[in-house]
């Protein structure tokens, strides 16, 4: 019997400043960083106007961080701000308490912490940061 393997990996959009969120989340998770700008395929590869436009053509088109922790990231070439819209959170969870700690702290450098990270009434540490580019993280230490 064959085994399909299906993942699922957050793709975050930013507003000009891609390249320098996922050098920041290289520098928290390690792992292989990889990005393709819209400029780097051959002229009018898009289908969108805007996408094949001088104006953009440096923006970040593709970036995978790859390792432990997977991200793919782009910049929208319709929004520009260094803040993610916020709508969502990303949950980082497990038992190593050293590690989890460690990006908590990283990703708490020029963000700003929305709960901190301290042992909660249902036995785990929890805490919530928002880091410098608007992105919402949850840390989920478990004691189990």
């Amino acid at each position: 019997m064959s085994q399909s393997t299906v993942t699922l990996n957050p793709h975050l959009f930013f507003g000009g400043n891609c390249r320098e969120a996922m050098a920041f989340y290289k520098q928290v998770f390690g792992g292989e960083l990889t990005m393709s700008a819209f400029g780097d395929g051959p002229a009018n590869a898009h289908q969108d106007p805007k996408a094949n436009s001088d104006e953009v053509k440096n923006l970040i088109m593709y970036a995978k961080l790859d390792g432990a922790i997977v991200l793919l990231a782009s910049d929208n070439p319709y929004r520009s701000g260094p803040q993610s819209s916020g709508t969502f959170s990303l949950s980082l969870g497990g038992s190593d308490e050293a590690q989890l700690k460690a990006y908590f702290d990283k990703l708490s450098e020029n963000g700003t912490i929305t709960a901190p990270l301290i042992k909660q009434f249902w036995g785990d540490i929890f805490g919530m940061v928002t880091d410098q580019y608007g992105i919402n993280w949850m840390i989920t230490i478990t004691n189990r």
